[in-house]
């Protein structure tokens, strides 16, 4: 028996974790003692944000704060799938600056968790042998027009639409054999997340 699959969701309807909370309180306190908050506003950032089940909780708390650029890592990120491939998945730091290299077992960077206030994202691949996979979240879009798809191509599978406060990822490098491919998340990555955030 084969029941329907669910339809995709969202980013704001997926569930934020406790991480997220505890970094949304922590920079709501900084505001506030930087003077961009008063005391009664805090309070009930701090109530919301404690007792938010999604993004769409959530974000909306910070979206008049200023993002906190300075505590983005400064040295680009460099992922090497070597031989046996290499993920970044979940909830991570996002850099300014990220390098990709397939290797022989592939390289997959996975962005749908992370809480990212920058306004752009460089993002330079290199498929190699064993390709790069890119998932964003929806609402997030990548400009991939100075990619050169090499022999193994280059798929770009993102929807064009942009949602406000999001980063422009901008993909550039080459697909070399393995080449290299930009999309959302699928039925069952997103089955897995809804799981995963359940237990």
């Amino acid at each position: 028996m084969t029941g329907e699959l669910p339809e995709p969701v969202s980013r704001n309807e997926l569930r934020v974790s406790h991480a997220e909370r505890e970094a949304v309180v922590e920079r709501l306190s900084k505001a506030a003692a930087e003077g961009r908050l008063d005391l009664t506003e805090l309070d009930a950032r701090l109530d919301r944000a404690l007792t938010a089940r999604t993004y769409a909780d959530l974000t909306p708390l910070t979206a008049d704060l200023p993002s906190e650029v300075s505590s983005v890592p400064k040295e680009p990120l460099v992922i090497k799938g070597g031989l046996s491939g290499a993920t970044r998945a979940g909830y991570w730091q996002v850099p300014a600056k990220i390098v990709a290299y397939g290797g022989m077992g592939g390289a997959k960077l996975d962005f749908t968790q992370v809480d990212c206030h920058l306004p752009e994202i460089e993002l330079e691949v290199h498929g190699q042998a064993g390709g790069v996979t890119v998932v964003i979240p929806d609402g997030w879009v990548a400009e991939t027009s100075a990619m050169d798809p090499g022999l193994g191509g280059l798929k770009d599978k993102v929807t064009p639409t942009r949602l406000p406060g999001t980063p422009l990822v901008r993909v550039s490098g080459t697909g070399g054999p393995g080449g290299v491919v930009v999309r959302h998340s699928n039925s069952w990555e997103r089955r897995k997340l809804r799981r995963n955030q359940q237990r």
